[in-house]
């Protein structure tokens, strides 16, 4: 198999059959074979029901993986890496902001350069919220300053790479996942591809400003120990701040000593430093809560429900 495009699908029952569409025009002319692996990350409307309907009437390799209950994109990436048979696999969402040409590019250069292992699609130009866009700087300023890996900005998921890199991500067993820097960590040689992000087909994002932002705290959890070592800088500058305002207090009150309040200072250090503290015992907290995740040694997501490529059922009931 030359190619598996895993679709992690998550409530896209109007995108199926337009992916699907998109998917055979753009590789109609091409000498190689291809498959889809639909991963269904426990939707809530008729995407299964979708993707059996489309199963039925098609010819293209499909490969449906159902999970139990809804695990997350990361979780069905990962269940499409360990289920794709191809040589070169690609990562891609099933709304078509992500088109199918881009990937037939993004095959076409790696079959022009053997030492290329991964070519990933990055935003030429951003068309979201300029508040989201703000905020997206701002997290990878920061990732890229706390972390050893480095993140570029405008690069997505959205990337076609080779067997070896998907062996390399796949050997990295953590529970919190975060593509993007797992995929910046196990290296090899990536190109980057510029492209232009599509209005969904159909349904609306399901990425909120909130899950966004989990995403990105898992993201500096799992890529950087930073944190853990700032409770002790603010300790130290606490110190220092500490002793600034003792003296200030102490010249306050030899130059005037009516004008001196031992109240509003107190009331000031409580507050400041429960703070303070709250903020130290929270980011432990959350290093703690994911390591505790980890030690379970649960699976990554459950199956419900694996439907074969036809091919391949016709040999299993032959045998």
């Amino acid at each position: 198999m030359k190619l598996s495009l895993i679709v992690p699908c998550y409530n896209e029952e109007e995108n199926i059959r337009p992916f699907h569409d998109a998917v055979v025009n753009a590789f109609r002319g091409e000498n190689y074979d291809y498959e889809i692996v639909f991963v269904n990350d426990g939707s809530r409307d008729n995407t299964l029901g979708e993707l059996k309907k489309l199963y039925s009437e098609v010819d293209t390799p499909l490969r449906i993986l159902s999970f139990s209950r809804n695990f997350g994109k990361e979780a069905a990436m990962r269940a499409g890496l360990e289920h794709a048979t191809g040589d070169l696999q690609c990562l891609i969402d099933a709304d078509l902001q992500q088109r199918p040409e881009v990937v037939v590019q993004m095959v076409r250069r790696l079959d022009e350069c053997p030492e290329l292992d991964c070519v990933a699609a990055y935003q030429a130009q951003r068309s979201e919220d300029k508040k989201l866009s703000f905020f997206k700087e701002r997290f990878y300023a920061m990732i890229n300053d706390l972390s050893d890996v480095e993140f570029r900005q405008d690069a997505s998921d959205f990337r076609t790479f080779r067997k070896p890199v998907a062996d390399a991500v796949l050997s990295l067993n953590e529970y919190h996942r975060f593509s993007k820097g797992l995929l910046s960590w196990v290296g090899f040689n990536t190109e980057y591809m510029p492209y232009e992000v599509q209005q969904r087909a159909a349904g609306e994002s399901k990425w909120s400003f909130t899950k966004l932002l989990q995403y990105a705290i898992d993201g500096i959890v799992s890529f950087s120990t930073m944190p853990l070592r700032l409770p002790t800088l603010l300790g130290a500058s606490l110190c220092v701040v500490s002793l600034l305002m003792l003296l200030a207090n102490i010249l306050v009150f030899i130059a005037k000593p009516t004008a001196f309040s031992y109240d509003s200072l107190i009331i000031f250090l409580i507050v400041l430093l429960s703070g303070l503290q709250f903020l130290c015992i929270g980011i432990l907290g959350k290093y703690l809560a994911q390591t505790f995740e980890q030690s379970k040694n649960r699976p990554h997501y459950l199956l419900k429900e694996v439907i074969e490529p036809k091919s391949k059922q016709e040999e299993k009931e032959e045998a």
